[in-house]
């Protein structure tokens, strides 16, 4: 591939060096690191890792290989002979982090144990990648995307209630997903030897990646849910189109997402003002959904006479949030998408391409890799130049981000999910809101003073009521700004200068406060002040129609889920800890700003790099739950209500331990099944032969015979399976959470993965909007009682009336 470098830019993890050692799924954690700057050193076998030669090909090239492991340097190491295992721990001692797959006991009987290689590093951290942890019930299992599906409940929330089986989300959404977890893993536990001096040994696993980042059971949802968690949702496939509905246009499909009450507006305006609506009542979410029945036929008749593209532009006119529902081709010839930054032009094997150009762009520069997929063994030990970064004022026993100040101005679930990853670990975490701008994440369904979702996006912060509207607000947020490390941001690009806090005047007020930014499509270009909520990306990304029943023309199945905005803020925060650790070697600050298409385009980048060599090729076709190209695979009913089983035996040797395992060895000898093409000719005789099978049993003993033979197997989960599962709570996946307001402790997640070193994450309960405002600018700007009453009588500053009766810190 055609070296794609960025122009000179200073990235952050310049300095850090990371051993990689990740030939499975999870290729991508290195790639985000390199991009962010750090060294990274892909270790690999002689002849090459077996990545190589696996995922979407192009003629004799993986692109799978290409895109995830750009930027990164290639090291032949034969760690089977003791001159490979020494330079390994070699490496080792002279890094920041390893990463690494496979079996835990394979690298200790090479004497290449984590304990091993930080005996002469006490500052490395070792990230062990897998599927399930290498300890619990499940730590023996083997994961492929569609059982992480199963067993993170994102299955049981996709399809639609008049289909019979659930369906199975896009097969990149689990790992690339579960990569940008471990990114913000292993950047936490950068933090931590930041903080303490002292490295670590993290047991990551997939499936709690995926409970955290991948619409989570036990998190914060979109505001169109208004405050209704998972849990609380019909057993079967809960119906949510009307929550971000998808209408017929004349050449295609369009999406709208109407949540406020401006929004509304527009779309009754758009509508020619119809009297069955004029009801002030339908400024309400909750009264529109109602009355969608009504109501939707009305939008539909309006869009079936429109083109998506008409559609579009007269929505965002309105300022109602619309997109059209792209394909993979329209994402290619978009022209927004390059104006952007989010596709260079490169070149494979003298054919002309487009290739994602990465997640990020910090101080205002996009930083794709660092160059092409490494040629094998293109480093050499004496090449490798990068030491150890010093470390200021490590103590042990210190928070990972401790003393550390953020003004969190996010909404809604990017904002919410960022700031939270901060206050977890020991920063100030201080909410800036107001009631004349609520945030949509404040919305309950009867008016309760918070939701589940809000307080387990929002605990462990403290809220200040602020104008920023307001002179007198403006300059209480300056002065806040010089004594604070880190502002977070989604709004749209502009809005932040629009309030009179450009970078340059930041810079100005604090010379080292990071900024972090983040929107539906970037700061540049024609889209970049197009409205936009994560449905609307999905959209226009081509996730949506991906996510789809394959023979059904409105099959669309996204509505319930929220994606990408808990994978957009790991991304942000993660760029965050790797901008502190470059203030800690320059005393400046810096900014990093992220769109959340560029989530989706990242997870699917080999699939459209190749779809842009020769349309047709990067596998971006719906496929429902007929997964190519093999059988025994897919989703099979289960005995009981509505209970599944997922079995994904996608080779000659899982499809032999498969018809063995449910009694038929006869079709493993069968030639009419001896390889994966004939077998897929014939998916529907084996798929019936595999479902009388799965009927008759329990899904979770089912899948444990299976597995124990070999097969990638998972039960269906639902959100109240994760509390009570053995595996999880065997590996201490869950704590509580007391929210003084809500009648029942709350179960949460703890942690980003199972640690040696790194502390479980504070949990104290969340803020009521505008708590805090005495206690903050008492403590932090040193304002008295009766200033903030003056401020308080000017409109500049809010308090609950709540807060009154609470003790000031």
């Amino acid at each position: 591939m055609k070296d794609f470098a960025a122009a000179s830019v200073n990235r952050p993890l310049n300095g850090i060096r990371v051993i990689d050692v990740v030939d499975g799924p999870l290729q991508t954690v290195g790639r985000i690191l390199s991009d962010l700057g750090a060294e990274v050193i892909r270790v690999e076998p002689p002849g090459g890792a077996p990545s190589r030669r696996r995922g979407v090909m192009f003629k004799d090239v993986s692109l799978t290989f290409e895109v995830r492991n750009a930027g990164k340097q290639s090291l032949v190491v034969d760690t089977d002979t003791d001159a490979g295992r020494q330079e390994f721990l070699d490496l080792a001692q002279g890094a920041s982090v390893v990463i690494r797959d496979g079996s835990v006991r394979k690298w200790a009987q090479k004497g290449l144990d984590a304990e091993t290689l930080r005996i002469f590093n006490e500052r490395l951290v070792v990230m062990e990648l897998s599927d399930f942890g290498s300890f619990g019930d499940r730590a023996s299992w083997t994961g492929t995307a569609d059982v992480h599906a199963a067993l993170s409940t994102v299955l049981s929330r996709s399809g639609l209630p008049e289909m019979v089986e659930p369906l199975l989300p896009p097969e990149f959404l689990m790992y690339e997903s579960a990569a940008v977890q471990a990114v913000w893993a292993v950047m936490l536990e950068l933090a931590n030897v930041r903080a303490t001096g002292n490295g670590d040994v993290a047991d990551f696993s997939v499936q709690e990646a995926l409970i955290q980042i991948l619409d989570p059971a036990f998190g914060i949802g979109g505001s169109a849910r208004v405050g209704v968690p998972l849990r609380d949702l019909p057993r079967g496939r809960p119906d949510a189109r009307h929550l971000y509905p998808i209408f017929r246009a004349a050449n295609g499909w369009v999406r709208i997402c109407v949540l406020s009450k401006r929004q509304w507006q527009g779309m009754f305006e758009w509508l020619d003002r119809p009297a069955d609506f004029a009801d002030p009542k339908y400024d309400s979410t909750n009264a529109r959904f109602a009355a969608a029945p009504q109501l939707y036929p009305l939008i539909g008749q309006l869009f079936e006479k429109l083109t998506m593209e008409e559609a579009v532009e007269q929505g965002q006119k309105l300022g109602v949030p619309t997109a059209a529902m792209a394909g993979p081709r329209e994402v290619l010839d978009e022209d927004a998408f390059r104006e952007n930054g989010s596709f260079l032009e490169t070149s494979i094997g003298g054919h002309p391409a487009a290739v994602h150009s990465g997640w990020y762009e910090i101080d205002g520069v996009r930083v794709p890799a660092q160059g092409p997929g490494p040629r094998l063994g293109q480093a050499t030990p004496s090449s490798l130049v990068t030491g150890l970064v010093p470390l200021p004022g490590a103590r042990p026993g210190k928070l990972p981000f401790e003393g550390l100040r953020v003004l969190d101005l996010g909404v809604i679930v990017v904002g919410s999910e960022l700031g939270r990853l901060f206050a977890d670990y020991g920063a100030d975490v201080i909410k800036v809101e107001s009631s004349s701008f609520p945030d949509g994440s404040r919305q309950s369904p009867n008016g309760e003073p918070i939701t589940e979702g809000a307080s387990w996006g929002m605990r462990n912060k403290r809220s200040l009521g602020l104008n920023l509207r307001s002179d007198e607000g403006k300059q209480i947020f300056a002065e806040l700004v010089k004594v604070s490390d880190v502002i977070l941001t989604n709004f749209k690009p502009g809005t932040l200068a629009s309030l009179g806090f450009d970078m340059e005047t930041l810079r100005r007020l604090n010379p080292g406060v990071i900024l972090s930014e983040s929107s539906a499509f970037g700061n540049h270009g024609s889209w970049s002040r197009r409205l936009g909520y994560g449905p609307l990306v999905r959209a226009s990304a081509g996730l949506s129609s991906l996510w789809s029943y394959p023979d059904e023309q409105d099959g669309f199945s996204d509505a319930i889920t929220i994606f990408p905005d808990h994978v957009v803020a790991r991304l942000n925060a993660a760029a965050i800890v790797a901008l502190l650790v470059r203030r800690d070697r320059t005393g400046s600050g810096g900014q990093v700003s992220t769109a959340q298409v560029d989530a989706i385009f990242g997870g699917l980048a080999d699939a459209l790099l190749a779809e842009s060599l020769a349309p047709g090729s990067g596998g971006l076709q719906t496929a429902g739950n007929d997964r190519p190209y093999d059988a025994f695979r897919g989703v099979f009913p289960a005995k009981g209500d509505d209970e599944w089983i997922v079995i994904d035996a996608d080779t000659d040797e899982r499809f032999r331990a498969a018809a063995i395992t449910i009694g038929r060895p006869d079709l493993a000898r069968d030639p009419a099944f001896s390889t994966p093409a004939r077998r897929w000719a014939r998916r529907n005789e084996l798929r019936h032969l595999l479902a009388q099978w799965t009927q008759t049993r329990n899904p979770h003993s089912a899948a444990a015979f299976l597995q124990a033979a070999g097969v990638p197997a998972g039960a269906m989960l639902r959100a109240d399976d994760l509390q009570t599962d053995p595996h999880l709570r065997g590996r201490g996946v869950f704590g509580e959470l007391i929210q003084p307001q809500l009648d029942e402790p709350l179960i949460t997640n703890l942690g980003e993965t199972r640690s040696q070193a790194l502390p479980d994450p504070l949990l104290t309960p969340a803020p009521l909007m505008a708590e805090h405002t005495r206690e903050v600018l008492i403590d932090t700007l040193g304002l008295d009682d009766g200033e903030v009453d003056r401020l308080l009588g000017q409109g500049a500053l809010e308090e609950n009336p709540a807060a009154r009766s609470l003790p000031v810190a």
